[in-house]
């Protein structure tokens, strides 16, 4: 199956600065991607790379597209949300559905308005009286609208409560996902997507860290609770790439252990993205 989207060498740079470095990637359908990095990482930079809002050098092919050059076509199956709303704020919502009917041959109506009766957002309001949280739901509701083959969701939960944010995960995976679409959802809180991701991307100083599923992070990374007096014996021989203690114990993070060796040595769990990720980036959980 060919990948939805295909990067080779893209690079980024502003003066001295490689936001992006030499990124590779071949994402295929059917897949929901965590892009997951610090502030400055360089996620919204590869974003804008995929979508075609900036210049870069390298090849780049996003719904076999190349999306400098080929970006209207593009955005007609790319469906893009932000953490600030785009949305034109003079617009009442009902006026915001009939402009969307106007300008995208795949826009939906009925579906945007099925969507939106799950809200308490009022047809006649004007965008800019609406809540950032309903502002958020009503850019949902048009992209979903739109069947897009590819959504990408920058830190769209950003700024919003814990309801909010699981409603929006919840909306996506029952009225968008399907094995012939993908979700890249960039983030630097991976505590609140984790559950629903497929594969994960760590991005750190414009360089991909790790591009595993997470079916695969299970059985590479190990988690391993063991007594604290027992951690300087241990940690010369098992060379946890990370540890922290807690309530008078250690946590070792353990890449490729041999298993049966940890067999009545201490605790064993397949430890967290959020724990996998601070190691590679080299603090401490």
């Amino acid at each position: 199956m060919s990948a939805l989207i295909e990067l080779k060498n893209v690079t980024k740079t502003y003066g001295d600065l490689r936001a992006l470095d030499s990124i590779n990637l071949d994402i295929p359908p059917g897949r929901i991607v965590g892009l997951v990095g610090p502030n400055g990482a360089g996620k919204t930079t590869l974003l804008r790379a995929i979508t075609g809002e900036l210049d870069y050098s390298g090849e780049a092919k996003v719904l076999g597209r190349e999306p400098r050059s080929q970006r209207a076509d593009l955005m007609l199956e790319t469906g893009v949300i932000h953490d600030i709303a785009v949305l034109p704020s003079w617009m009442k919502v009902s006026e915001l559905l009939s402009y969307m009917e106007g300008i995208h041959p795949n826009f939906k109506r009925e579906k945007a308005e099925s969507f939106l009766k799950t809200t308490t957002i009022p047809m006649e309001k004007k965008i800019k009286e609406l809540s950032k949280g309903m502002k958020t739901q009503l850019h949902l509701a048009v992209t979903l609208a739109t069947e897009t083959k590819l959504l990408i969701l920058d830190e769209p939960t950003h700024g919003l409560d814990i309801l909010f944010r699981k409603q929006l995960y919840s909306s996506v995976l029952e009225d968008y996902f399907d094995e012939e679409k993908t979700i890249f959802i960039s983030t630097h809180q991976i505590e609140e997507v984790e559950h629903i991701l497929s594969d994960v991307i760590f991005i750190d100083k414009g360089k991909i860290l790790l591009y595993a599923s997470i079916e695969e992070l299970g059985k590479r990374f190990t988690q391993l609770t063991i007594p604290s007096d027992q951690a300087d014996e241990l940690r010369d021989k098992l060379k946890p790439i990370s540890e922290y203690g807690i309530l008078g114990r250690r946590v070792f993070l353990l890449e490729d252990p041999d298993q049966k060796a940890l067999v009545g040595i201490g605790d064993i769990q397949t430890p967290s993205v959020a724990d996998i990720f601070v190691a590679l980036m080299g603090g401490e959980a």
